[in-house]
């Protein structure tokens, strides 16, 4: 199977942490010439400095702009909102410019790091070491998986890490294959009809689980359209593949909230608040979490408990964090029907 990066909209990158902007992900593109002059240099042994002792790099630091000066034993790595991916793909075009050996023997004990990190079942935690909260638990949230999945798959292809052992780049197929394979048996049904996923799945039953006080086992309508986009990103899908991306679109299509948007507004207390609203002219919206037995789209505060109205939720909830949101529409109206014609898939 061969696979692609795939566009992502810009109803997709809001969900992405604005942290993201300070990592080196916006150096990646510079010149050869750039990674060979003061300032790359600089730059690139900065991001050194960040890589804990087990490989990775912490997320929503600036890893780029000056060195890490404290204990690199206080560091703690993640995979979450680009990190540790992002300083890879930085890391190999450092090298390929430079030929520093530094920089070579970091992206090595990163991607080691990754191997040793994927769950036999194909998935990756959050975080690596493993803890014993949510971190652990397979994560899609943020598109940790897909991000993983887009690195592996450019190292076992693409000639820009051809510098690596013939062993890392036979790992690296073997896991993306895995991880795919992981991807399809989440995949959540309804009886017997294939959905979407949960933000977040049991590392060991592969089941739907709950990460934070408010994000409960559900079907994700905002981090299941990045699940569906790296499936579309195959160039060769085999039946299965095909059957996981028209199921998700189907049950996207099936629980598209029309005519009704979300507005800000002052509340009687004089604080920035949001609510729903109807709208004939607003465009398709999804919840962040549906009821997994009934579609219902559920809220949470951080006690827990379920409700369903956006209103019942506090003030607080309501404005900190994306309880709706398009983020299907681009795919459902573009990137799916394209897909579908480059696919040669009967009409719908």
């Amino acid at each position: 199977m061969k696979l692609k990066l795939p566009l992502i909209c810009a109803s997709c990158l809001l969900l992405l942490s604005l942290s993201e902007a300070t990592v080196p992900s916006q150096y990646t593109k510079q010149s050869t010439e750039w990674f060979q002059g003061e300032e790359g240099r600089r730059i690139a042994d900065n991001v050194l400095t960040w890589q804990t002792p087990h490989g990775s790099w912490p997320k929503n630091k600036d890893t780029a702009s000056k060195p890490f000066d404290g204990d690199s034993k206080d560091l703690r790595g993640t995979f979450d909102n680009g990190a540790t991916t992002n300083e890879l793909r930085f890391l190999a075009r450092a090298f390929l410019a430079t030929n520093e050996a530094r920089y070579e023997i970091a992206f090595s004990k990163g991607l080691s790091h990754i191997f040793e990190a994927q769950y036999s079942t194909g998935g990756w935690p959050q975080s690596y070491p493993l803890s014993k909260n949510y971190h652990r638990h397979i994560t899609f949230n943020d598109r940790v998986m897909e991000r993983l999945l887009e690195l592996l798959r450019d190292v076992s292809e693409s000639s820009d890490y051809g510098f690596l052992k013939t062993e890392e780049i036979a790992k690296a197929k073997t896991a993306v294959t895995k991880g795919i394979d992981c991807i399809l048996r989440t995949q959540i049904k309804q009886n017997g009809k294939l959905t979407a996923w949960c933000a977040q799945h049991d590392e060991e039953t592969l089941e739907p689980a709950w990460a934070r006080s408010y994000e409960p086992p559900s079907i994700s309508g905002a981090e299941s359209v990045g699940v569906v986009r790296f499936l579309m990103s195959i160039e060769e899908p085999t039946p299965e593949i095909i059957a996981a991306v028209e199921g998700a679109v189907t049950w996207f299509r099936r629980v598209a909230i029309q005519g009704m948007r979300l507005e800000e507004f002052t509340n009687p207390e004089g604080h920035a608040d949001k609510r729903i609203v109807a709208d004939p002219h607003a465009g398709p919206l999804w919840a962040r979490f549906y009821e997994i037995s009934t579609n219902r789209p559920i809220f949470l505060d951080r006690d827990s408990v379920v409700r369903y109205a956006f209103s019942e939720i506090g003030q607080e909830r309501r404005t900190g964090y994306a309880y709706y949101g398009g983020w299907a529409a681009n795919l459902l109206t573009h990137e799916y029907p394209r897909w579908r014609e480059k696919q040669k898939l009967p009409k719908e």
